[in-house]
């Protein structure tokens, strides 16, 4: 977020941008006329010209080009003393002045620090928090904005001011002052600085920072006002306490009126709030406990809802709905309940979406869907259209996370359904060369899913898959994965599990025994893994008995 910086006036970008040439030419001529090291000896509380001084300060340092000599005149000490006086108006002076200076001004900050000027802004925060007469929720909007400009895109004096439990204080100030507009859009810029730093979240957790939120975000109609709170609730979703606190405090129930109201405007504001709207729901949507808080209960049709999404005209939507249902379906409990109400099918029709990022998520959604499913698994495996698509996909080099889950959901239908009418839909579909190739991926994961798969061919439909298999390259696969040193203890150990399969089919023992695999088998019975020590030795028995 931007912060403030005439603190007397509403959040904008740097003053010097809207100064007329006057402004700027009268700040030339009182900076070189030495007027500001006067300015310091008539900074004193008895000084009755104390808050016109103040006030002059605020405006010179409206123009960047004036900030550093204000430090320089010695002007942040006597300003900051001025904050423990009690005249309102010379206080408001003085935050606006400090505030001024503070904007984008490393010599500026450093000078407030040095002087401990942050620590009595914030005391002053505690003790008008609960005061609602006008002149105190104005004294509250600039001390808020001189905080925020002091600590803006600074970690160490962000960190500071969450070290002196500032943040409960901005809560409790939002909660009773959300009629005031200045203040709470000044309390929702501080939020937003403050927010993107990892200890703040865990200080936010303790306070009803979700319900405050949401309370402001459903009395919103402005565009601008509705980014803000967005601009806060993004950095403080990503923690999974905070992501339960906003689904309580009914947070989703807005995000999907939103979807509703945009997904068919063309409105650039209306695009907008729909993409951030359905972002911040797969935001919610990563925590576990929120996550199973929206599957059930008296929430159970929200993932019906982001489900209807991906159909969508709307690209954003329809990625948003891939995203939110594959997170939806990581939960086991979840998976029967989702199957039985159809999403596997309903997952089906939208895979003809030509978006690449949607088909990804939908295929890694299957996968997770028929993980420990066997009848749903067999139920997908036998879907001969799905089984081609997935083939055709198998080869799509331009997407490579559309391929990848291709063969993915290919070797999991076979692991998940151990089915040969599955096998031989997949043999017959092409679907063979597909699972050796993935043998050879780069990732271990996949390989091992690969060699699973083919492990269960071989044990239940080798005849079926017994040239594909050969014309494939198999078992040449299988001896360069053996013969390499970097093979991991998994994919060595299924591969001879693999080996001792295929010798049950004549053409490819012969293959075998031409590549002289007891050679290689015999010097893994050494392995450090016992596993794989274990299984070399029962392979090489049953490569010596078949030679």
């Amino acid at each position: 977020m931007s912060p403030t910086c005439d603190l007397g006036r509403r959040r904008r970008p740097p003053m010097d941008v809207y100064s007329d040439p006057a402004d700027m030419e009268t700040s030339e001529k009182i900076q070189k006329s030495g007027v500001l090291q006067v300015f310091a000896s008539l900074l004193t509380p008895q000084s009755s010209c104390t808050a016109k001084v103040a006030n002059i300060i605020a405006e010179v340092a409206r123009n960047e080009f004036m900030r550093n000599p204000c430090v320089d005149a010695g002007l942040i000490p006597p300003l900051v003393q001025l904050l423990n006086c009690k005249d309102q108006e010379v206080l408001l002076q003085t935050g606006r002045a400090l505030g001024n200076i503070c904007y984008d001004s490393h010599e500026g900050r450093n000078a407030v620090d040095h002087a401990g000027g942050a620590h009595i802004v914030v005391d002053h925060l505690r003790s008008l928090c609960s005061k609602t007469d006008p002149a105190s929720e104005k004294l509250l909007t600039v001390f808020c904005g001189m905080l925020m400009n002091y600590s803006n895109e600074n970690d160490t004096l962000q960190s500071q001011l969450i070290n002196m439990g500032v943040i409960p204080t901005l809560v409790k100030l939002l909660g009773i002052h959300c009629q005031n507009a200045a203040l709470t859009e000044m309390c929702l810029v501080a939020f937003g600085n403050l927010a993107e730093l990892e200890s703040s979240k865990e200080q936010f957790a303790y306070t009803n920072i979700a319900e405050e939120l949401v309370k402001l975000f459903k009395k919103q109609i402005e565009h601008d006002k509705k980014e803000m709170i967005f601009e806060v609730l993004a950095p403080l979703a990503e923690n999974d306490v905070i992501k339960l606190q906003l689904v309580e405090a009914g947070l989703v129930e807005c995000l999907l009126e939103i979807v509703q109201k945009t997904v068919d405007s063309d409105k650039e504001d209306d695009i907008a709030e729909l993409k951030t709207a359905s972002d911040l729901m797969v935001l919610l949507l990563l925590g576990d406990e929120s996550m199973q808080k929206l599957f059930e209960g008296g929430k159970g049709s929200v993932f019906q809802r982001v489900l209807s999404w991906i159909p969508s005209n709307s690209h954003q939507l329809q990625l948003a709905g891939a995203l939110a249902i594959a997170n939806f379906a990581r939960n086991v409990v979840n998976k029967a309940k989702m199957l039985s109400a159809g999403v596997a099918e309903a997952v089906l029709k939208f895979l003809r979406s030509e978006m690449p990022p949607v088909q990804f998520k939908l295929l890694g959604t299957l996968r997770m869907l028929i993980d420990a499913q066997a009848e749903a698994a067999e139920q997908l495996g036998k879907n001969v259209k799905l089984v081609e698509r997935l083939v055709e996909w198998c080869e799509a080099k331009d997407h490579a996370g559309v391929m990848g889950e291709s063969n993915r959901l290919l070797s999991a239908l076979i692991r998940h359904s151990k089915s040969k009418d599955v096998i031989r839909t997949i043999v017959q579909s092409g679907g063979i060369k597909h699972l050796v190739t993935m043998a050879t991926s780069e990732h271990v994961i996949m390989q091992n899913e690969a060699l699973v798969a083919l492990a269960l061919i071989a044990a239940l439909e080798l005849v079926t898959a017994e040239k594909d298999l050969e014309n494939a390259q198999l078992v040449q696969i299988l001896h360069r994965l053996l013969s390499d040193d970097r093979s991991a203890p998994e994919i060595k150990y299924n591969s001879m599990v693999l080996i001792c399969a295929l010798i049950g089919s004549e053409p490819l023992q012969k293959e075998v025994q031409s590549m002289a695999f007891l050679e290689v088998v015999s010097k893994l019975r050494s392995h450090e893994n016992k596993t794989v020590a274990q299984q070399a030795s029962l392979t090489e028995q049953r490569l010596a008995v078949e030679s």
